[in-house]
């Protein structure tokens, strides 16, 4: 059983070898600290599945152990399982007011707003969870109070990094400076936890204030409407486009739900103050296409967002030949497909497209290797470990940071428990860990019967097969079917011909004397009823039959 004794323990239940799903703990003195606790989008390998969260069950079964759970930013992939977990782990939460504010609204989706404690933090604020005296150091990034963590225990001092970049030029928030960052490693780090997305990038992240200016150039080149996509949770680029159409004369219409709620969630905390007033979809129709800022959310190409329902005429602001879209995102691995069909129906359309691959339009909120080589040199950590990347980017990290002259580095996995001190890093144990789904509005294992049964029908199909059984337990009457998803159209009827065949022969084979009883019976018929399937369509589909005893 592990346990943390009089040492520093680090323990990643998500967020090491992928990227989402955040969540790591600390442990020292018997207690545990979870930083973060987040989410990702499912992809195909889990159909009719749109969530995907941590397994949590190593410190579900330590519950008593766990003093809270801190929250370094407010994105998805760090956030987006509190609403799931938080109520049953039954720990008071710590953010600063922007991130608290966009948990206090998931949790009052789900009812949970009274049963959750959230403890707001101002930034570079002192407070004390457990054994561990923790302080939220602001770092930029793209979202409002992107914060790293220092955490001060009696094992030495963890500069924990969140999700960051260095922005001379962030246009929100203050970030902590290099001096700041410079007394940070004077005083000791005894290990940086560090964001490894970018790892493999020979050039720095890149600034929100020169994203600014090149929009501005852009719109104020554009005649017709102007539709820009972009992350809604970057508070930052929603200021400059406002800003933006404040300088061009444009009125500005918000398109997804997202945007309303970021937008009303920094009004509260103190951002966006003089975000230019909205108006809805019907007033646009009436204004001149030039004098119109649409600011619309889908530039990943999901399906159910504003801008690709705009591009299938499925939305209530219908572009047309003269309008322009821009594409103020990064294009996410994996959405290669979904964005390339979004783009053809706009361009279908008659629709202009400006991406950053066309212009600098989009920065990233993660580091590059100069970001992370000054870091190196400003905090001189004992111990680098990478987090937040798929295993390539954390071991490219790992090389980077060693040849930057970084004494000691460890890549660790989800899984991996590993000492920082003493006399560490070392891999001490692990434990079990994996992936969870929310499948409708029940929470699964990723890995499960229901999933498994879910892939072989998407990829293989199904057939239902009923029959009636007689007295004697031979078939009376006709055998009905249902396929589902098989190859077979114009031969579908001369396969059930087959089929039903071939379910009949179960009853008169030689081998027809073995079958003892109804499960027996039920298996030669799933058995007879696949082979021939097989034989028709190379499929093998997930057969299930219904027998009914007359």
């Amino acid at each position: 059983m592990v346990s943390p004794k009089d040492e520093l323990l680090f323990l990643a239940l998500g967020g090491s070898g992928e990227i989402g799903m955040n969540a790591n703990l600390y442990g020292c003195n018997g207690q545990w600290v979870m930083v973060d606790l987040g989410m990702t989008f499912s992809g195909n390998d889990y159909p009719g599945v749109d969530l995907v969260f941590p397994d949590l069950e190593f410190i579900e079964e330590r519950q008593e152990s766990l003093a809270g759970i801190v929250l370094t930013h407010g994105h998805e992939d760090h956030i987006g399982a509190l609403p799931y977990f938080a109520g049953d782990l039954d720990v008071p939460l710590y953010a600063t007011a922007f991130t608290a504010g966009l948990i206090r609204r998931k949790l009052d989706e789900h009812g949970l707003l009274d049963s959750v404690t959230i403890n707001i933090i101002p930034e570079r604020d002192r407070f004390t969870v457990g054994p561990f005296d923790f302080q939220y150091i602001p770092l930029a990034h793209s979202i409002a109070e992107g914060n790293a963590m220092l955490i001060h225990t009696p094992h030495g001092t963890i500069f924990h990094t969140g999700d960051w970049k260095l922005d001379d030029e962030p246009l929100i928030g203050s970030p902590a400076t290099q001096s700041e960052i410079t007394k940070i490693g004077d005083d000791g780090v005894l290990a940086l936890v560090c964001d490894s997305t970018n790892a493999f990038s020979p050039n720095a992240s890149g600034s929100e204030g020169d994203v600014r200016r090149e929009l501005t150039k852009l719109v104020k080149s554009i005649r017709g409407r102007v539709v820009i996509t972009t992350f809604a949770s970057n508070v930052a680029r929603m200021d400059t486009l406002g800003k933006i159409a404040k300088e061009t004369g444009r009125t500005v219409c918000l398109a997804g739900r997202s945007l309303h709620r970021i937008l009303e969630n920094a009004q509260e905390t103190g951002y966006l103050t003089d975000f230019p007033d909205t108006v809805d979809f019907r007033e646009i129709d009436q204004m001149d296409r030039r004098d119109v800022m649409v600011i619309a959310t889908g530039g990943q190409g999901e399906s159910n967002a504003s801008l690709a329902r705009m591009a299938t005429d499925s939305h209530q602001i219908k572009l047309s030949s003269g309008d322009t879209v821009i594409f103020s995102t990064k294009e996410i691995p994996g959405n290669e497909k979904s964005i390339g069909k979004l783009i053809n129906d706009l361009v279908a359309k008659d629709v202009r497209i400006i991406t950053e691959k066309q212009l600098p339009i989009h920065v990233s909120g993660h580091p590059g290797q100069p970001e992370l080589a000054a870091m190196y040199d400003w905090v001189r950590p004992d111990i680098l470990v990478p987090v937040h990347g798929e295993l390539r980017h954390m071991q490219q990290q790992a090389i980077f940071a060693k040849a930057k002259g970084v004494p000691k580095t460890f890549v660790q996995t989800n899984g991996d428990v590993v000492r920082l001190a003493p006399k560490g890093p070392k891999k001490i144990s692990n434990v079990r860990t994996g992936r969870l789904i929310l499948d409708g509005d029940v929470i699964l294992p990723a890995d499960g019967r229901t999933m498994n049964e879910r892939r072989k029908i998407a990829y293989n199909g199904t057939i239902s097969v009923a029959l009636v059984l007689n007295s004697k337990g031979k078939p009376e009457g006709s055998v009905e079917f249902g396929p589902m998803g098989l190859p077979l159209d114009e031969d579908e009827q001369l396969f059930l011909e087959e089929a039903e065949q071939a379910v009949r022969d179960v009853f008169t084979s030689k081998s027809s004397k073995k079958l003892d009883g109804i499960e027996a019976i039920r298996e030669a018929v799933r058995l007879a009823v696949r082979r021939t399937t097989t034989r028709w369509t190379g499929k093998k589909p997930v057969v299930s039959v219904l027998l009914i005893e007359s």
